[in-house]
Order: C-alpha cells, then structure tokens, then sequence
C-alpha cells in the first residue's frame, strides 16, 4: 500500500483572492486524495475568524487589532484592485455569475474533506485572538508542528 501524498499551506495573506487560491488547491488536494494542512498565520487568521463579534475580555491593544482586522472570511479585502472594498463585491458577483464558489463555502468544503485547519497560537497572542473568536472545529498549534507536518510533505506552499 502506498503512503497518503501530503501538502500543506501556510496561509500568510488576508486577502480574498489569495487565501482563495489556498482553499482551492487545498481541496483540490483532498479531491486528489492528498493529507492536507493549512497553517494559519498572521493576516491569514482571518479567514477563521468568526462573522459575529464574540466578547472576550482583551487589552487595549488587542480590541484596536480585533476592530482593524476583517471579521470573517467573506470580509477580506482583495490584494489588487480593492477599491475601498467595492473590488470585492465586483469580484464575488462576477464569481456568482459563473457558479463559482465563493470563500466560506470554500472553507465548509475544506472542512467536510477533513483538511487539517491550524491557527498559529504564537500569532494569535500577537494579535490578541482568542480560539472562541475562530471557527469551530480547528486545530491550535505552533510553527514546531506545522514544520513537523511540512518536513513529510511533497507539495509545501506559501501563500
């Protein structure tokens, strides 16, 4: 029997179309029968965020990241052409158009093939993120783990 092919993502950015390109070639992966992990890191914590505002107790600090940072995936900007958030818009109408699937569900997707979703706890204490403020049904780990993942993997990208 051959060993499962792995690939994993870190997920840097937060914009739209680029944590997109992610979910897409991670679940294009699973499709492909791949072990799939996408780290979490930075701006790419947002796409985990949830869409409501969760109160959690937090520093001065942390609540200006948390009202500067997009709640949720469907609120990340585009990193060309955002236009003061209307290039968004334009572009999830133009994707609507031609059926295709848009950020969220890309994640539901992400997660209904058993992808291996991790926020960076390092980066969440940095921003002042708490795990009741990211999505259900992730995991929480550190750089050591996502290297651990990564050193097994034959696809590794940094998005």
């Amino acid at each position: 029997m051959t060993e499962k092919k792995k690939t994993t993502i870190i997920l840097f950015s937060g914009e739209y179309d680029k944590a997109m390109a992610a979910y897409i070639i991670a679940n294009g992966a699973a499709a492909y029968d791949h072990e799939v992990t996408i780290f979490h890191t930075f701006w790419g914590l947002n796409a985990l965020r949830k869409d409501e505002n969760i109160q959690v107790k937090k520093g001065f600090m942390e609540k200006m990241f948390g009202k500067m940072m997009p709640r949720g995936a469907d609120k990340m900007g585009l990193s060309k052409m955002n236009f003061a958030g209307f290039g968004p818009k334009m572009i999830k109408d133009v994707m609507k158009k031609h059926n295709a699937m848009p950020l969220p569900q890309l994640i539901e997707m992400a997660q209904e093939q058993d992808i291996k979703l991790v926020a960076c706890t390092m980066t969440m204490d940095l921003l002042g993120l708490q795990q009741e403020e990211l999505l259900d049904n992730i995991e929480y780990a550190g750089v050591a783990a996502y290297l651990a993942d990564a050193q097994e993997g034959n696809v590794n990208l940094f998005i």
